[in-house]
């Protein structure tokens, strides 16, 4: 377990366990097994290497590449160095990745092979461009990364840690189709920590293997493998959820621990090696970020036959906020629907408009208290003014409490759709779709699949005697938004029904396509 006592910061994990683990595995990537000492200096490389180039404390550095150990060594470096590292999702679209290069003042990108090209296209767009560094060898005039961080010495800055520092920017969408970065200081993630050791699912051993398998540029990624590390445990990085291998190396290095998207719970379930697949390892499986179907659960517990957990929360929060523990996933219970109860350390309840608490049983919006909640959203004092009030994270999601403490989804107050994990906007695609020349009038809603939890879906009235079909429009679309927020069908209909202001109404247009479910979110 991880000694608070000589922790100031986040920083000071790598250090820390530098000192405790030494030589023993930290990270096992493909074919490369990194030390806990290794990262500490490779990590101090890089900060020195980030000094060397003028980048001060609190500006911003941006990655775009899929997984693998270096992420780590990069966050811990940037840290040391108090810049603030910001991920960006892979899987945007380049006017999408310009516009957060841009928002974010990132000095340097640092891109990985598989996206050099949408790279060269996000940047094309940018009057002010960062420093490029590749990481995965030379690449045109880029600078290979391995060759410009060794040419500083692994010497530790030792700066000093403010609580406040920005140590990560991790971006969301945001209602008027720009996505927002969410400030995560050292003091967010170092109160994460602490909680994260009393929350079954999190408490990792020094002896334990954890997989590392959800995207790093989100907190259902960052968080498994920040948790592990300052627990001394093993993580596992795969670049790619392919169903075949997870399930070989859950074998092969006898995983104990793993946090999986529902999607990619039924994924392996589908798997054809799921009926030979060796699992006896596995003590936790943990879930969220988008809705899982009971079956979906049902049959999961029953093939990996070890606890499951879920856990509900927001990037805003560090990605905590309540867990539904192992026992509550008896079906008997009547808990699987529920979201939990809250992490130890965090405060949840469901309010009135007013802020006021409803009583048990009664609907109203799930806010958030705790050390956790995030500083603000970057360069946007607005939108932090009205998402976090008096301490209170504003979730945007409709909850009530059960009798018995647990909290249970039952809609969202801000309409977003939660896709494989993604979260999904209304507004963002409508955009994208109003702009197909024969679309008169559109509306995006969430609709059950089995396989992402939601599908986008899009209502749309063409304009009088226009003629267009679901493919042309779902290809209009596909040019302007990132592939995961794309439409996967259309529905033509005579009229979208509105309110006398001319809002949407979107539960009525979900109505049909939720008949009978009563998970709406995960």
């Amino acid at each position: 377990m991880l000694d608070f006592s000589q922790v100031r910061g986040l920083a000071d994990v790598a250090r820390v366990q530098a000192k405790v683990y030494g030589d023993r595995t930290a990270f096992i990537f493909e074919d490369r097994r990194v030390s806990f000492a290794q990262v500490d200096r490779m990590s101090n490389r890089l900060a020195q290497r980030l000094r060397q180039e003028w980048i001060a404390p609190q500006e911003r550095v941006a990655m775009l590449a899929k997984n693998s150990d270096v992420f780590y060594e990069l966050w811990f470096g940037a840290m040391k160095a108090r810049v603030c590292l910001a991920p960006v999702n892979t899987r945007l679209a380049a006017p999408e990745i310009a516009y957060i290069l841009k928002d974010s003042g990132a000095k340097i990108l640092f891109v990985g092979a598989d996206y050099y090209d949408l790279a060269e296209k996000a940047l094309a767009d940018l009057e002010e461009k960062p420093l490029v560094i590749s990481l995965d060898g030379p690449r045109g005039d880029w600078i290979d990364y391995a060759t410009w961080r060794d040419r500083a010495e692994a010497i530790d800055p030792r700066l000093d840690m403010p609580a406040d520092d920005d140590i990560i920017q991790l971006y969301t969408s945001g209602t008027t189709g720009h996505p927002k970065g969410v400030q995560l200081t050292n003091s967010n993630y170092v109160a994460f920590l602490r909680m994260a050791g009393n929350v079954t699912g999190f408490d990792y051993r020094d002896d334990e293997t954890v997989l590392n398998a959800m995207p790093l540029f989100h907190v259902g990624g960052t968080n498994p493998g920040l948790a592990a590390f300052a627990s001394g445990a093993q993580v596992l990085i795969v670049r790619d959820i392919v169903p075949a291998l997870l399930l070989e190396l859950i074998a092969r290095e006898k995983l104990n621990h793993a946090f999986l998207v529902p999607a990619v719970i039924l994924m392996l379930l589908n798997a054809p090696e799921m009926a030979t697949a060796d699992l006896s390892s596995m003590r936790t499986v943990s879930y969220g970020a988008s809705p899982i179907s009971e079956d979906v659960l049902v049959r999961a517990q029953q093939r990996f036959g070890c606890n499951f957990l879920q856990f509900y929360g927001m990037t805003e929060t560090v990605g905590a906020g309540t867990f539904l523990p192992p026992d509550a996933h008896d079906p008997a219970k009547g808990k699987l629907r529920s979201c939990g109860i809250p992490w130890p350390g965090v405060e949840v309840k469901v309010v009135d408009a007013n802020g006021a608490e409803v009583p048990v049983g009664e609907v109203g919006e799930i806010v958030i208290k705790a050390p956790i909640v995030m500083k603000g959203y970057w360069n946007k004092p607005e939108a932090t003014a009205d998402s976090v009030r008096l301490g209170w994270m504003h979730t945007g999601d409709a909850a009530y409490k059960d009798a018995d403490g647990y909290f249970f989804i039952y809609d969202r107050v801000k309409d977003m759709i939660v896709t494989g994990g993604e979260n999904v906007y209304p507004a963002e695609v409508e955009n994208a779709v109003f702009g197909h020349p024969a679309v008169a009038d559109a509306a995006v809603i969430g609709v059950p699949d089995e396989r992402w939890g939601e599908a986008v879906k899009a209502v749309v009235v063409l304009k009088p005697g226009a003629a267009a079909d679901e493919a042309s429009i779902i290809a209009w679309a596909r040019e302007r938004v990132a592939a995961y927020k794309v439409p996967k069908s259309i529905d033509f209909v005579d009229a979208i029904p509105r309110n006398p202001t001319g809002k949407v109404l979107r539960r009525e247009l979900r109505k049909p396509y939720w008949e009978g479910r009563g998970r709406m979110v995960g």
